[in-house]
């Protein structure tokens, strides 16, 4: 791509980086790092509790419970982003948060049964922590402003504690209601945080790290699904074609979209907005659907040579096309523009789902990982065809 481009061209979301837009000098901490760890046991265990119950109930289920400890992460993320990283105190806070998101992680299997209160209490804690600074408002006379930090400290912290005394379905509306409220927020205030200014490298590489924690969980379901010493033939097959498929979704991201999403924060005049629909709410579906693929290449590696469960294929095919066309959403959200390439990626993904559980597992992984192939191979000579004829002179729309 070169400068003589206008404006973002292609499916793939990469968008030509003007010359007034700044470099970024802030870079992800080692505490932060530090930090994400926790999250990889989150991830971890809301893959086990999805893995245990996927039907649609049961998904509902654990997206309402990885919603509080997603927006955790996010909460943390964005007051890291605004203030000064390598200062000993927001360090400390930064330690206090994973610590309550390690009881959150340690809970979830349970949080509908008797760990509920212990995954409630931990959220609440967590928001307070994080709110904390805010505090100094109040000490100083100042009203304390209405945020998403002050809601979750006041209302759907407390919440959460509150559905945690009850059981069953009331519980799961109480907790229902709360994440809603938490996702809300941003969208409801946007009027009051739109004149928040973000570092727009270090936030954009804060939510692709987060992607590749989830993305690992697709990693260890490849490598852990088939019992040491078992390895047959056909399982090394149904190793590889797994691989190949999250290599393939690692590239959908990080080849192309990634820069872009860093390109439309730093050049958005209104910065909250990008990071509300494409870094908040979009990351949410990507990461949701990640882990529900990494479920599904469980389930296939270790039977192979068997044909799917329509419950596991709709995780493993219905995953993946959520993944490409949540694409569709943030192209949109960013630039306003359609991304053809992988929504019909994903409407083809969903074509093939009626047919996967009548083929071998093997087969329908081969048939899913080639599929994303495909697409990163169209979207890569789309993009040096557009990149030649910038070199010639030529124009691009």
């Amino acid at each position: 791509m070169t400068e003589t481009i206008t404006e973002p061209e292609g499916d793939d979301g990469i968008a030509p980086e003007p010359e007034s837009e700044s470099e970024s000098d802030k870079r992800v901490t080692w505490a932060e790092l530090f930090f994400d760890l926790v999250f990889v046991v989150a991830v971890t265990e809301m893959s086990a509790l999805v893995e245990r119950d996927h039907s649609w109930p049961g998904l509902l289920r654990a997206l309402i419970v990885f919603v509080p400890i997603y927006w955790m992460w996010v909460g943390t993320a964005i007051q890291t982003n605004l203030q000064d990283a390598s200062r000993p105190l927001l360090r400390l806070r930064i330690f206090a948060v994973a610590l309550a998101g390690i009881f959150m992680a340690l809970s979830l299997g349970e949080a509908y049964g008797h760990l509920g209160l212990v995954f409630a209490i931990a959220y609440w804690s967590g928001r307070l922590i994080l709110g904390s600074a805010l505090l100094g408002q109040l000490r100083n006379g100042f009203g304390l402003h209405v945020n998403p930090y002050t809601v979750s400290m006041f209302l759907t912290g407390p919440a959460l504690v509150v559905g945690a005394l009850f059981h069953g379905t009331a519980r799961e509306i109480i907790w229902a209601a709360a994440a809603l409220v938490d996702l809300a927020t941003p969208s409801m205030m946007r009027s009051r945080l739109r004149l928040l200014h973000f570092d727009a490298g270090h936030l954009a590489e804060r939510f692709g790290l987060f992607l590749l924690i989830a993305l690992g969980e697709s990693v260890v379901a490849v490598g852990t699904s088939t019992p040491l010493g078992q390895l047959t033939v056909s399982g090394g097959f149904a190793v590889a074609a797994a691989f190949a498929l999250t290599c393939g979704l690692w590239w959908v991201y990080f080849h192309f979209a990634a820069d872009a999403m860093r390109h439309a924060l730093a050049t958005a005049r209104v910065q909250l907005d990008i990071t509300r629909l494409v870094l908040s709410y979009g990351h949410l579906s990507f990461i949701a659907a990640i882990v529900v693929v990494a479920v599904g290449l469980r389930e296939s590696i270790a039977h192979p040579g068997e044909h799917l469960s329509w419950a596991v294929t709709g995780l493993l095919f219905g995953g993946t096309a959520l993944y490409l066309a949540t694409f569709g959403f943030t192209r949109w959200a960013m630039f306003r523009l359609v991304s053809y390439t992988r929504l019909s990626a994903a409407a083809g993904v969903l074509v093939l789902l009626p047919l996967a559980p009548h083929l071998p597992a093997l087969a329908s992984l081969t048939l899913l990982a080639s599929g994303v192939a495909l697409l990163n191979v169209i979207e890569l000579m789309r993009v040096e065809h557009i990149g030649w004829r910038a070199k010639r002179g030529g124009t691009t729309r």
